[in-house]
């Protein structure tokens, strides 16, 4: 039975009528048409799906939307702010670290919510944080790159 669930995106107050244990990926993707999270494995595996949720990067395919309320959720549309790229997401592109993109989401996302906790981690840092996040194009040294370079970008 839908309800009414208010959740905060991308800095936004938004009300939607849903099922309270649809995932909040679909709500993303489906009802706000963000669509840089991606579906990929559906078990909380991969990090396609990765959003940040209270500064904290967390996957979006399983949990409940309704679980979301009262928290600050932001997606990678989210991360640009007056039509400029955030470091991470420059970084990225300054680096080439794309390859099918399939988990840039959950790369950047990871790398980000990394930053703001530990604005010049170590590459040992780098590499545990951006583990959970499933490439398998094999492009994890660029990744690495990138948040390195994004981390020189950052206010320590």
């Amino acid at each position: 039975m839908p309800q009414d669930i208010k959740l905060r995106v991308n800095g936004d107050t938004k009300t939607i009528s849903a099922d309270p244990e649809e995932p909040l990926l679909y709500i993303l993707r489906e009802e706000f048409a963000f669509k840089g999270a991606k579906y990929g494995c559906g078990l909380l595996q991969c990090g396609a799906c990765m959003v940040i949720v209270d500064q904290k990067a967390e996957p979006s395919c399983l949990r409940a939307c309704s679980s979301f309320e009262n928290t600050e959720i932001t997606t990678l549309e989210g991360l640009a702010q007056n039509g400029k790229l955030h470091p991470v997401q420059q970084a990225f592109i300054d680096t080439q670290a794309a390859q099918c993109g399939y988990c840039l989401n959950g790369m950047i996302m990871t790398a980000v919510a990394l930053l703001e906790e530990n604005p010049k981690p170590t590459e040992l840092e780098i590499r545990t944080a951006l583990n959970p996040v499933i490439c398998r194009c094999g492009t994890h040294s660029r990744f690495i790159k990138a948040v390195k370079l994004a981390s020189e970008n950052t206010k320590a």
